[in-house]
């Protein structure tokens, strides 16, 4: 076995990663729980440093739920991360582009932590080369993705596999990412990298595992949703986003599939093709749970196999005090970045939330608008609220605010685009945005429905579902535009003017100010919506910025010293009195009970 499994390591780069691998008795049965994280983007402290508040959700909670499972007598427990993790909080920001010079603070808690593998998520590939090759070093254990490919070696950049042999069991861990980063990300950020199919990539590693190995369990530990019709998406869509339950019904093998990206919180289990059960878990998000499979298995003598009894839960945090010896050994970072984010850079003149931005023209994405046609230049400005429930109150703004007014770490490009397509684009927010009212009682934005016709809440339970991702509501700014909402999807909009007065035109080309994310196909609006092809993007970008929004919005707002945000309105929805109506029976859905 070991002199098969150094010829694997000499053709390939290093696919496993063995843990006790000397010989002893395989014990009779075994108790294996299996935690999984994902999606913690950055809450590694119970505390909020954005609305300077405790919180009831961290990593310092994980750590103690943690030790206890890892007290209990009979069992082992297997602790995984399943990605984006370097995103999300002043935090990990910190850490990625302030203080570079020390040991990141994911590695050295993470590390601290005592975790066994973990796999690279898009927004840790969204912090660039210098960040995630760094702490690729930095991990005591494996940062996997079997489907992250080397561009020219056609070898994972990333471990793909890592075997655990512990008290003679063997257990495979098989990591995987969403493959839709190019769309998402500028080409700088995952340079020489490629990134394969799940379904495909899965087939091809499994038969290697299996083949090489013969593990007692297989583990899937997927930086990729549930939900494979996402985004207009379909079963058969090659390189889909969210392609978890696909390789769990398409390639046999795994027994637990654990899953991430869509912060939805999964708990079931599906038949593969070949008629067994895999459990499939996942989180939702910033440690508010962990997914936790418990893995019971009994030796049949005669074949020296395990029969094996899986099932699995989401346990909430809430109800785990923080870990002291945590807390301890983190709070001086924190305190660090604690000052960093109460540094003053302004004055605003009077308060702006991001709900306004959900139902029209608002104070919050003008400001946003108004930051990226002055840095750029554009003639016309798109931008979507990143926040569903953000607030930045009159009077001294602080670094902590820039992080509500904007959540992620996109460059700003200038693109060039047609009117038609400009149009075209806008047509397709409305499709993901407003529903079409049939009379005033109706609903104005499109919301999530059961097979019933009922309205759906959130994992959580806090409020109601919106149909699409507000972060893809996209409003313009320097035209003058109406949305009516009696209109069917793709026939609601009507471009008036630019918003000086002058004549806007279809057959014209404009600059536009848009981030990164969008810039790259993020959200489909410039493909499904603008038809433009996707490879043809790269293409419309006339300039981009070197550093992330977040820091020119920053050096704006330093500059004007005292800043009074306006909405503009240049646009409106029509009817107006039915926008009324259905505002204010939205907003009750989203946000009366909190």
């Amino acid at each position: 076995m070991i002199s098969k499994l150094k010829n694997i390591l000499a053709l390939l780069p290093v696919i496993f990663i063995l843990v006790s691998c000397q010989q002893v008795q395989r014990p009779e049965s075994l108790t294996i729980k299996i935690i999984e994280t994902s999606d913690v983007h950055g809450a590694f402290f119970p505390y909020d440093l954005k609305e300077d508040k405790p919180t009831e959700n961290s990593l310092a909670q994980v750590m103690t739920f943690v030790k206890e499972e890892r007290a209990k007598p009979g069992q082992m427990v297997i602790l995984l991360d399943n990605g984006d993790i370097l995103q999300g909080d002043p935090l990990v920001y910190f850490s990625n582009f302030e203080k570079t010079e020390k040991p990141h603070i994911c590695s050295e808690v993470m590390n601290f932590m005592g975790y066994d593998a973990a796999t690279i998520g898009n927004h840790d590939i969204e912090a660039g080369h210098p960040v995630y090759d760094k702490l690729n070093i930095e991990f005591k254990f494996p940062w996997l993705a079997a489907n992250a490919v080397d561009g020219k070696s056609g070898k994972p950049y990333f471990k793909p596999c890592f075997m655990i042999n512990k008290n003679g069991v063997k257990i495979a861990v098989l990591g995987l990412i969403t493959p839709a980063i190019p769309k998402w990300f500028p080409e700088k950020i995952y340079a020489g990298m490629e990134f394969d199919d799940m379904i495909e990539s899965a087939k091809k590693w499994v038969n290697i595992i299996r083949d090489e190995e013969q593990p007692d369990l297989l583990i899937g530990l997927f930086h990729a949703g549930v939900d494979a019709n996402y985004n207009g998406q379909e079963v058969e869509t090659a390189f889909n986003e969210n392609a978890s339950r696909l390789v769990a019904e398409q390639v046999p093998g795994f027994d637990v599939i654990f899953v991430g990206h869509d912060h939805h919180g999964w708990n079931q289990t599906i038949k593969n093709w070949a008629g067994k059960e895999v459990q499939i878990l996942g989180t939702t998000s910033r440690a508010f749970d962990v997914a936790v499979a418990k893995i019971d298995l009994k030796l049949h003598k005669s074949t020296g196999h395990y029969e094996k009894m899986v099932s699995g839960g989401i346990v909430e945090m809430k109800n785990f005090k923080p870990d002291q010896e945590f807390i301890r050994q983190f709070q001086p970072a924190f305190d660090e970045v604690k000052n960093y984010v109460s540094r003053p850079v302004g004055n605003f003149t009077s308060a702006i939330s991001s709900r306004d931005a959900l139902f029209g023209d608002s104070e919050f994405i003008d400001l946003i608008h108004k930051i990226q046609i002055e840095i750029t230049g554009a003639d016309i400005s798109f931008a979507a609220p990143l926040s569903m429930d953000s607030r930045i109150n009159e009077g001294k703004i602080f670094v902590k605010d820039l992080f509500k007014l904007y959540k992620f770490e996109n460059l700003l490009y200038i693109m060039e685009l047609g009117g038609q397509e400009i149009k075209d684009y806008l047509e397709y927010s409305c499709s993901l945005w407003f529903n079409q009212m049939k009379n005033e009682n109706d609903h104005l934005l499109k919301f999530k429905t059961d097979s019933l016709g009922n309205l759906k809440k959130s994992p959580h339970g806090d409020s109601f579902l919106l149909q699409n991702a507000y972060y893809d509501f996209d409003s313009g700014e320097g035209i003058i535009y109406t949305i009516n909402i009696q209109n069917p999807d793709g026939e609601k909009v009507e471009i008036i003017s630019m918003s000086d007065g002058s004549p806007f035109d279809l057959n014209k080309t404009y600059k536009v100010a848009i981030n990164s994310y969008r810039g790259n196909g993020g959200g489909n609006h410039l493909t499904a919506g603008a038809k433009i092809r996707s490879e043809l993007l790269k293409d419309r970008i006339i300039n981009s910025t070197d550093k992330d929004l977040r820091f020119y919005m920053m050096k704006w707002i330093e500059e004007k010293g005292a800043v009074t945000p306006t909405a503009t309105l240049n646009w409106k929805v029509l009817p107006e009195a039915w926008w009324e109506k259905g505002k204010a029976k939205d907003f009750r859905l989203l946000f009366d009970d909190k």
